[in-house]
C-alpha cells in the first residue's frame, strides 16, 4: 500500500476528522454535503450541482470499479455528468486501493490527481454525515498541506461559473426544446436527445423567449436561486405562453420563483 499523507477535515463548528490524502495534495475549502448513492461516485464527481463543494459519501466503500475514460460523443461526455469534476474535495471512508471493472481506464486516485482535487480517506463518514444532518450543511476545509482561507460558496454565483457561456444546438427532430443551462448534467441532454427533439441548450440568463421553441426544460445547478434573478424574469414571461415547462432541482425552485 501507498504511503499517503496525513489529511484534516475541519468544520466551522470546530469539529475536526483525521484521514488520509489519496487525491490531489493540496488543501481546499467549501461547504461540506454528503451523497448516500451506493455506487455512482464518477457521475457525482461530475455533477456541476456539486459545484463549490466537499462531497462526503456515506457508502463505506469507494473505488473499487475505478472510472472509465473521458470520451466525448455528439458534442457530450459519454460516461460522466460533464467534461470535468465539479467538487472541491471529496471524503470517503475506506478507499479501495485495487478497482477493477470492464469499463475502467484509471483508479480514481488518479483521476483526482489528475483534475487538480483533493481526496480524503480513514474518517467516520457516518458520524460526519448524522451530524451534518442534524446541523445542517457548514463550511469546511480539507487540510492536506498547510492551511487554507474558508470558501463561502454563496459569495459567488455558481450557476454562472458552470453554465455554458453560449448557445448549444444538437440537431435531432422536429420538436424544439430550449434546455436552460443552470449546470445540466449530460445524462438530462442524452435522455431528451432520445426523444428525437432539437434541443437548444442556452446560458442560465438567456432570453430564451427571443427564439422559437416547443417546450421549455430548466436544468439542475449549485448554488443559490435567488442569485439567478434573470433567469426567474425570462421564465416568468415564458409562463404567459401556451407551451410545456418542466424543471428539475434548481430549475424547479426557478420555476417556483
Amino acid at each position: 500500500m501507498q504511503t499517503h499523507k496525513s489529511a484534516i477535515l475541519a468544520l466551522q463548528n470546530g469539529q475536526v476528522f483525521e484521514g488520509r490524502s489519496f487525491g490531489y495534495e493540496a488543501s481546499v475549502a467549501g461547504e461540506v454535503v454528503f451523497n448516500t448513492a451506493m455506487s455512482g461516485y464518477p457521475e457525482s464527481l461530475t455533477d456541476p450541482s456539486y459545484s463549490g463543494q466537499i462531497l462526503v459519501f456515506t457508502f463505506p466503500l469507494i473505488g473499487n470499479y475505478g472510472v472509465p475514460s473521458d470520451q466525448i460523443k455528439d458534442g457530450i461526455s459519454k460516461f460522466y455528468e460533464s467534461e470535468k469534476i465539479h467538487v472541491r474535495g471529496v471524503v470517503i471512508s475506506d478507499y479501495s486501493f485495487d478497482y477493477s471493472h470492464w469499463n475502467a481506464a484509471l483508479s480514481l486516485a488518479d483521476w483526482l490527481k489528475e483534475h487538480h482535487v483533493a481526496g480524503m480517506y480513514g474518517i467516520d463518514t457516518r458520524a460526519l454525515t448524522r451530524m451534518l444532518r442534524a446541523e445542517g450543511s457548514m463550511a469546511g476545509k480539507l487540510l492536506i498541506d498547510g492551511d487554507t482561507d474558508w470558501y463561502d460558496t454563496n459569495a459567488v454565483n455558481q450557476v454562472d461559473l458552470v453554465s455554458c457561456k453560449e448557445p448549444i444546438v444538437y440537431a435531432g427532430g422536429e420538436k424544439r426544446v430550449v434546455l436552460v443551462d443552470c449546470g445540466v448534467k449530460h445524462n438530462i441532454i442524452r435522455c431528451l436527445l432520445r426523444r428525437n427533439v432539437t434541443l437548444v441548450r442556452v446560458p442560465w440568463d438567456y432570453d430564451f423567449n427571443q427564439i422559437p421553441y416547443d417546450g421549455l426544460f430548466i436544468s439542475n445547478g449549485p448554488g443559490d436561486p435567488d442569485q439567478c434573478g434573470a433567469a426567474v424574469e425570462h421564465i416568468r414571461a415564458a409562463l404567459n405562453q401556451d407551451k410545456p415547462i418542466c424543471g428539475i432541482c434548481m430549475g424547479n425552485q426557478l420555476l417556483s420563483k
